[in-house]
Parts: structure tokens; C-alpha cells; sequence
């Protein structure tokens, strides 16, 4: 379900009369008219459908769900002033405080510069918002004209974002991405938790501790989505960054590949050497590494930790790796190709403990125990998980030590 993110214009009212106490103090604060401000909280509480305030006759004070708002919203805020401050400082004039920029932002501003930023391209931006293109053209230039920087500049290809660009959408992203862990605990509170945990999962994980984890995690919460992404580490730590991800789970780096990240190990099961039944090599004992290169094998992409390791077991005999390689991350590539030839691959039996338990593929006895690979959660640093994520985190660390 699509989350609509809220008039940044409406926010601002909000926290300005959850500081203040009252609509007529934050009506001389923020220089709106009392009944604009009223309408603004009403229209913010008929889209989050919940009361954001107690009318008391010494002030208004936030609701549960107000609290739970006026958090998420200042978190929001605080990335997008943060950003544009940072943008704005060499620019900045004396008529107009960078302080005061995100008061003139809009979020249709931002929802165009996001767009533009990933499609590249205005005509993309246009079909992915359904506006047309000239309103997505008009928000971006009027967004230029309000930081008093270039935001996109046209190349062979299309449209760049600038690093100003790049550097707001993130934080754009990071904005929304509070908001919406905002609705989603509004909604648990009043029992109507319908809300999306997304991961990044890398292979071992999305075949041992992950389905596990989904399967007891969705016995206590049924109507919560789960949304797993696969891709190569590098494309889901950028998405991680961006917010688009709130959990990589699988082969954890060293050193932590991002300031703005954290990574926590769940377990560490060292890799082995598969094979399908019956391989010539399953009838040897004490089998080197000479023997290893004399066959094919399936390898993960260079930069990865399996692969160092893989590279590591001929370095380490001072032999020259073996040459026959077919370079794969799918599972179901690996699989097929191990069962139809001698080919061998070097993964986590963990990863193919089904195939082992049923006899198709078995693992070839040779000393990796040294290979042991950290296994766990990277998040970003700055995230504050809701009730719901935080259990679904717990599960995971559960089924972890049951694996190890």
C-alpha cells in the first residue's frame, strides 16, 4: 500500500502548536492565520486517522498518537534542514536565513526532485509522479530558484543530478521514510498494523535465517508486508542509505563500508566445497588443492567474500586458481550447473542444506574451517525501528542462535 507523504507545510503547523501549546501563539510564530492552522491540523488528522491533540482549556497537548507524530516529523524535519543548510551555506544571503528555507520547501518539490534524481530524466519523473511534465519541470526550477543552486544539468543521456541533488534527495528520502515509520505506528496503535518491513537480502541468508524469521514473524503479525530485495551488496547499501531498505541481512564487511551504517553478526558458519552426489572427488581422502583446481567451478563476482575465499585456498598452495570459472550469484544457476557436471562451488552448506538433506548435492571434505564468515544485520545508523521492526529483529537474532 502506497503511504502518502503529508503537505511539509501542514508538519511545520503541527510542530509549531505541539512547542507552543496553542494555535494562537503558533499562529504569531509561524505568521499563519488561526484558521489556517486549524484547518491544517484538521486535514493531518483526517489523513493519519487519528487525534493528534487534547483540547484542554490551559492548552492543546498531543495525543498518544501526537507524540508518536511530533517524534517522526522532527526526526523528518531535522534531515531535510541538515541537508539544505549544508547546500545553501556558500549561497546563503543576508535576506534569506538557510534556517528558514525548509519553511518555503513543499513536498511536491521534493516528491519531483527525488523522481528526477533516479529516473535522470524529466519525461521518466513525470510518468513514474502521474503529473504532467511540465509540473515536474516547474517544481524542480522553482526548487533551484528557492537554494540558489543548480540541482540538474543536462548530459548526452538525459539529466544529472548535481551533487546538491543527490545530496537533498537523500535526505529527502530519509524525511519521508521517517514519516511513514510515523504512520505505520499510528496505525499498530490503534490495532490496524498493515505495515511494510523491507530487507536486503543477501544469499545465505534468504536460505537459512530469513524464511524462518518471515514464517514466525507472521503467526503474531499477519497483515505486516514483507518486502525482500536481492541484488548485488554494493546496489543494497546505496538503497539502504537512501532509505529505500531498512535491513541488509547476509555476509557482513570489514571494515563497515559507511559512517552512516552499523552492522551486528548473528552467526558465523565457515564455507565448504559442494558437490553433486556421486563426484569423483567424494571417493578421495585428504584431497589438496592442486586436486580442487583441476576442476570447473562456480564462483561469486570478485570483491565478494566467498570469492576471496575461493581465491585464497590456491594462493595459499601457491598453485594458479583454476581458469574454468562460470561467475554466478544465483542459487538456482549454481544448482543446476553442479548437478549436471563435475563443476564444484564453494558456498555455505547452510545454503543448500535441502539438496544435502535429500541426497543431490553433498560437501567435499577439505579444510575450510578458517573461512568462517561473519553473517548479520546492517542498518543505518540513524534509524529508529518501530515496535513491529524491533520484533521482527528479535526473530532474527532467535532463529540465528538456533542455526549456529
Amino acid at each position: 500500500m502506497e503511504i502518502s507523504i503529508p503537505n511539509l507545510r501542514h508538519l511545520r503547523v503541527f510542530l509549531a502548536v505541539t512547542e507552543l501549546k496553542s494555535i494562537t501563539r503558533a499562529s504569531d510564530s509561524i505568521f499563519l492565520s488561526q484558521p489556517a492552522i486549524t484547518q491544517a491540523i484538521a486535514k493531518l488528522e483526517t489523513s493519519l486517522g487519528a487525534p493528534l491533540f487534547e483540547r484542554h482549556s490551559d492548552g492543546m497537548y498531543p495525543t498518544a498518537s501526537g507524540e508518536i507524530w511530533q517524534k517522526r516529523v522532527s526526526r523528518a524535519i531535522d534531515h531535510i534542514q541538515v541537508a539544505t543548510q549544508d547546500i545553501v551555506k556558500d549561497q546563503s544571503t543576508k535576506e534569506r536565513s538557510p534556517k528558514n528555507l525548509v519553511a518555503l520547501i513543499s513536498t511536491t518539490q521534493l516528491r519531483a526532485l527525488v523522481a528526477v534524481s533516479e529516473a535522470q530524466n524529466f519525461s521518466i519523473a513525470s510518468r513514474n509522479l502521474a503529473v504532467s511534465q511540465s509540473s515536474v519541470h516547474r517544481a524542480a526550477r522553482d526548487l533551484e530558484r528557492l537554494l540558489g543552486v543548480t540541482l540538474f544539468e543536462k548530459n548526452s543521456l538525459g539529466t544529472s543530478a548535481t551533487k546538491a541533488a543527490q545530496a537533498l534527495a537523500k535526505a529527502t528520502k530519509l524525511a519521508f521514510n521517517e514519516l511513514r515509520q510515523g504512520i505505520y505506528e499510528i496505525n499498530a496503535l490503534q490495532f490496524k498494523d498493515v505495515s511494510t518491513i523491507t530487507i536486503g537480502s543477501m544469499p545465505l541468508a534468504r536460505m537459512t535465517i530469513l524464511p524462518k524469521s518471515i514464517l514466525r514473524f507472521n503467526e503474531r503479525h499477519p497483515d505486516v508486508n514483507i518486502n525482500v530485495t536481492e541484488g548485488p551488496y554494493t546496489d543494497l547499501l546505496h538503497h539502504l542509505r537512501q532509505g529505500d531498505i531498512d535491513i541488509i541481512l547476509g555476509a557482513l564487511r570489514y571494515p563497515t563500508p559507511a559512517d552512516d551504517v552499523i552492522q551486528e553478526e548473528l552467526w558465523a558458519p565457515p564455507l565448504s566445497v559442494i558437490a553433486r552426489q556421486d563426484h569423483p572427488l567424494l571417493n578421495q581422502v585428504n584431497i589438496s588443492a592442486a586436486e580442487l583446481a583441476q576442476y570447473s567451478w562456480v564462483v561469486p563476482a570478485q570483491g565478494t567474500p566467498t570469492r576471496q575465499a575461493f581465491e585464497d585456498i590456491f594462493k595459499a598452495a601457491d598453485i594458479p586458481l583454476p581458469s574454468r570459472l562460470v561467475e554466478s550469484s544465483s542459487q538456482i544457476l549454481i544448482r543446476e550447473l553442479l548437478l549436471e557436471s563435475d563443476r564444484l562451488t564453494l558456498m555455505s552448506a547452510h545454503q543448500v542444506e535441502r539438496e544435502i538433506n535429500i541426497g543431490l548435492l553433498k560437501v567435499i571434505e577439505f579444510p575450510l574451517e578458517h573461512t568462517r564468515r561473519p553473517i548479520g544485520l546492517c542498518v543505518r545508523k540513524s534509524w529508529l525501528p518501530t515496535v513491529t521492526q524491533s520484533h521482527f529483529l528479535s526473530l532474527l537474532r532467535k532463529v540465528s542462535e538456533q542455526v549456529r
